[in-house]
Formats: C-alpha cells, sequence, structure tokens
C-alpha cells in the first residue's frame, strides 16, 4: 500500500495570538480569548482533527498552561506544544511534559522550537549564534528524553550541567511523548536525524519539500534511524476553484502595501531562521507572484511570519494537491485557516470526504429512517422526500 492510500493524520491551529477574517486589518478581527480557543479545539474534536497545534512565542499564551485548559474540554484531541531550549531547564520541562501526559491521559505531543528571532531569543536570555544552538539543544535533549524515559539523568556539558537529576512521576506514553521539529538549516536536518520522530517542513513547493525530505532522510540513516514527515499549510478550500481563488483575494483584500512593507521588513532584520528566509523569498512581498506552485498561494506570509503559504482550491484540486505531498513522504498535516473556528468546519465539511477522513463518532439519527432534507430550521423541521 503506498502513502497516498493511507488517510493523512490532520492536525489544526489555536490561533492563540489572536484571530481575524482579513489579514492586515482590525476589521473583524478577534482578540484572543479563552472562550473561543476552546470553541475551536471542541470543533476540531468533533469534526475528526488528530490534535491541534498551540503556537508559541511573546504574543501566544503559554502553549502548556493552554493545553493543559482544553484538555479538560476535549475528550480525543491531542495537543502539539512546544518545547523551547534555554528558556527553562529540560528537567523543569522534562516535568511540565509529564504532568501534561498525565492530566490529558496521554495527549501530548512535543513541538520543539529552537528558536528564529534573534530578538525574542535575547528577551529570553538566549544569546547563542544559530548553529550553535542545536548543539546547545542535543545537551538539552540528551537530558530531558532521559528523564522522561528513565526517570533519571545526568550530564556535564558544555552547555547543560544536570547533576543526578530525577524525575518522580512518568509521562503516559511510552517511552515518552512523540518529538516533533521544524527547521531549514543543514544544522537543523542534522538535529532531526538525530533526535526526533516527525520532521516538520512549511509549505515549500512539492520540489522544495522533496530536498529537505531527502537531507533529512540521509541524517537520519547516518545516525541509525528513521523519521516520518509532516507539513504546515493554511487551506482556502470552497465548492469551487473560483470562489476559492476568491476568497484569497478577500483575505487581503484590506492589506495595505504599507503593512505588507513593515512586515516583510521585521522578517527580515529580526529573525536568523533559514525557514523564515525561504518563506519570504517566495514572494518577495509582491503581491503579482503569490501563486508559487500549482494551487500554492504565499499571500499569508506578506504579513504573517513563520507559515506563510496556503494551498487553495475545491475539495478535488486541494486533495490532489495534498496527494502529491503524500507521494514525498508526507503523513501529516497542520492546518489551519482564517477565521479558525469557521475554516474548521469548511475544511472538515468540504476537504475530509476527498481525503477519507471520518468524523470520531458517528451523527446522531436524525429520524427514523425516513429520507430527509435539510429545510431552513423551521418549526416544522426538515422536509421529507419520497424514497
Amino acid at each position: 500500500m503506498t502513502s497516498t492510500d493511507q488517510p493523512l493524520d490532520f492536525l489544526w491551529f489555536i490561533p492563540s495570538s489572536g484571530d481575524g477574517s482579513y489579514l492586515g486589518t482590525d476589521f473583524l478581527a478577534r482578540e484572543g480569548d479563552p472562550d473561543y480557543f476552546r470553541e475551536i479545539a471542541q470543533a476540531a474534536d468533533r469534526l475528526g482533527y488528530s490534535g491541534v497545534l498551540i503556537p508559541t512565542s511573546v504574543a501566544c499564551e503559554e502553549s502548556f498552561l493552554l493545553a493543559a485548559n482544553l484538555a479538560a474540554y476535549t475528550q480525543r484531541l491531542k495537543f502539539l506544544v512546544a518545547v523551547r531550549p534555554g528558556t527553562a531547564s529540560p528537567a523543569y520541562y522534562a516535568r511540565l511534559a509529564s504532568s501534561l501526559d498525565r492530566v490529558s491521559r496521554g495527549r501530548l505531543l512535543l513541538n520543539i522550537v529552537v528558536g528564529g528571532s534573534a530578538q525574542e531569543l535575547a528577551g529570553d536570555g538566549i544569546f547563542l549564534p544559530h548553529d550553535e544552538r542545536y548543539d546547545h539543544a542535543h545537551e538539552f535533549f540528551d537530558v530531558f528524553n532521559s528523564l522522561l524515559e528513565t526517570g533519571h539523568a545526568h550530564l556535564d556539558g558544555k552547555h547543560i550541567k544536570a547533576h543526578h537529576a530525577r524525575l518522580g512521576l512518568p509521562p503516559v506514553q511510552t517511552p515518552r511523548p512523540p518529538l516533533y521539529f521544524g527547521g531549514s538549516s543543514g544544522a537543523a536536518h542534522d538535529f532531526a536525524g538525530g533526535r526526533v520522530e516527525k520532521y516538520l517542513t512549511w509549505g515549500e513547493p512539492p520540489a522544495q519539500v522533496a530536498e529537505k525530505i531527502a537531507s533529512v532522510r540521509k541524517s537520519a540513516a547516518a545516525h541509525g534511524r528513521q523519521v516520518t514527515f509532516g507539513i504546515r499549510l493554511h487551506f482556502i478550500v470552497r465548492e469551487t476553484d473560483e470562489e476559492a481563488w476568491a476568497a484569497a483575494d478577500r483575505l487581503i483584500g484590506h492589506l495595505s502595501d504599507e503593512t505588507i512593507a513593515a512586515a516583510q521588513e521585521v522578517q527580515r532584520n529580526q529573525s536568523d531562521s533559514v525557514g523564515q528566509e525561504r518563506m519570504r523569498r517566495l514572494h518577495d512581498g509582491r503581491r503579482y507572484r503569490l501563486e508559487v506552485s500549482p494551487n500554492l498561494w504565499a499571500g499569508v506570509g506578506l504579513v504573517r511570519s513563520g507559515a506563510g503559504t496556503a494551498l487553495v482550491g475545491s475539495p478535488a484540486t486541494v486533495a490532489a494537491r495534498l496527494r502529491e505531498y503524500q507521494a514525498l513522504g508526507i503523513d501529516t498535516v497542520i492546518a489551519s485557516g482564517y477565521p479558525h473556528l469557521e475554516e474548521a468546519y469548511r475544511v472538515a465539511e468540504l476537504l475530509f470526504p476527498e481525503i477519507g477522513i471520518t468524523p470520531p463518532v458517528a451523527p446522531l439519527r436524525s429520524s427514523f429512517g425516513e429520507k430527509q432534507v435539510f429545510g431552513g430550521g423551521g418549526h416544522g423541521g426538515n422536509v421529507k422526500t419520497a424514497p
């Protein structure tokens, strides 16, 4: 059975720094609110998403705390939360991870974020050069993994010193919750091959994704390991291709050239992330070159840092593009759309049937067997039709 025969593992996104219907404007923007995040998580849980990514930055709610809150209001949903080496000790992060895995009954996924914004890292007290951050991360996860897997760790390293560290309570998952990670530099690929279970790429054109997958596979083989692969994408799915492209245009319909220039300046000057620069080069801040590959649209990246591309089209079109990524080895999608509550429904209702994802719970019966069509929700209920 080929990789394209298997349904994708499909996660959604919790927009913990805020949400909206349009990029680059306050019009119809939604402030970050815990009750709203709960609505999105519960919808994702019900619709068939396997999990949610909770982002991390100074502009976001703290991911471990938000995941613990959302776990109490969901049943099956997994939570991909960030471990940021250097912002706390590996022993402390191990306690956080073990506790969250326990209180969620084994629903924790761990997203390694080594860094990207030099300015933000400096605010957290991290001043290591780009590649040296990966040396630090290797030592960090020597301790972190050992604690979660055995309850004990000891290291007298260059960056990390943990003398006879202990973890009292093990996680639910064995040997520990899986590690996810994304990075585009050579140092990042070497780190991924030696450390993680799943490597994540942002939504680049398939040929570029194929190159990254090959590089990480080579690194993993050198370490005697295997790694699986996922992709982080936005989605604009409508009933027809024409409607989808019109929705993409509307998303940036209030976006000014001045706002684009300001966002691009920040991305160029405050980040040493290779992946961020690859995202930026797809469009170079220009509105007229946004379809960078068939149905892959870079309009989100005009103002958004991080993942900046969306798949745009009808369910059949987007499913075909996803199968192209699956053929390369992608088995996981971390998705989002604006606004996230409504688009969670739209993607699930339109795209999931095309890619073989079914809701985790069968719907309740709406009749005693009579054929019905939706009648607008009036007092008489649905319209019964001839069998």
